[in-house]
């Protein structure tokens, strides 16, 4: 009985003289890879951190672990790992519809600012508490997306909406080149365009009826929506 090529190399080769055969180490002829074992790791300690904080992407996981970010989006890729929960549409605000429309147009639309403080977005969002709406109004820095400022009240109105600019003008000691809302009457309104105008800031908004036009602040409220849950049931005091 005749020997097959392979059983023939086990008979005539030892592995030492195998491996050089083949110009590799020893050891190498044992490997096993250890990528599978490192990726399902990794793949708890992602779960841990999406149960904690179930809007984060691969980026904010990458921060959270410290790990470079390519590796976490690959990891979640292969084991199909998604944020839990998804974040919510918002559509225009009712209160808004039937208004005229303003004399300010979209000036930033396809614009890419190249350093901070050229423009600014601004928008306003509601949140239920206890059985009632409160309201929380920021302003953005659109190159480094940092909220510059913030205002909280139990009413949507112009005092919201320039106690936030208020902020973030005495945060940056400066102004932007460009502010862009929507053109609900809180950012159409005499004070707030005045404000605006004083320290000669051009006015940008959003076409009328169309909310994905300030797109930037609507992804930051609909984020920290799911960031912060359901507060309706939360009592004041309580952390």
């Amino acid at each position: 009985m005749e020997l097959n090529d392979s059983q023939t190399l086990e008979k005539t080769m030892t592995k030492t003289e195998l491996a050089e055969s083949l110009g590799l180490s020893r050891q190498a002829l044992y490997y096993k890879p250890k990528m599978p074992v490192k990726d399902l790791a990794l793949k708890l300690e992602i779960e841990k951190v999406l149960a904690k904080h179930q809007s984060y992407g691969h980026k904010r996981v990458a921060m959270e672990l410290g790990i470079n970010k390519k590796r976490i989006r690959r990891v979640m890729k292969k084991f199909d790992l998604k944020p839990y929960k998804r974040r919510v549409k918002r559509s225009a605000k009712p209160d808004d519809l039937n208004r005229p429309p303003t004399i300010y147009e979209n000036l930033i639309k396809g614009f890419c600012p190249i350093r901070p403080n050229i423009v600014w977005v601004a928008d306003f969002t509601y949140i239920k508490f206890q059985g009632k709406f409160i309201y929380l109004a920021t302003a953005m820095n659109l190159f480094t997306r940092e909220i510059l400022g913030w205002a909280v009240s139990g009413r949507h109105d112009r005092y919201l909406v320039l106690e936030a600019l208020n902020m973030a003008l005495n945060k940056t000691e400066g102004a932007p080149l460009y502010h862009h809302s929507d053109q609900g009457s809180e950012y159409d309104s005499y004070d707030c365009i005045n404000k605006l105008e004083q320290h000669k800031i051009t006015i940008s908004m959003s076409k009328k009826g169309h909310p994905w036009e300030n797109g930037f602040q609507e992804a930051f409220y609909s984020g920290f929506k799911v960031d912060l849950g359901c507060p309706t049931n939360t009592k004041l005091g309580e952390n």
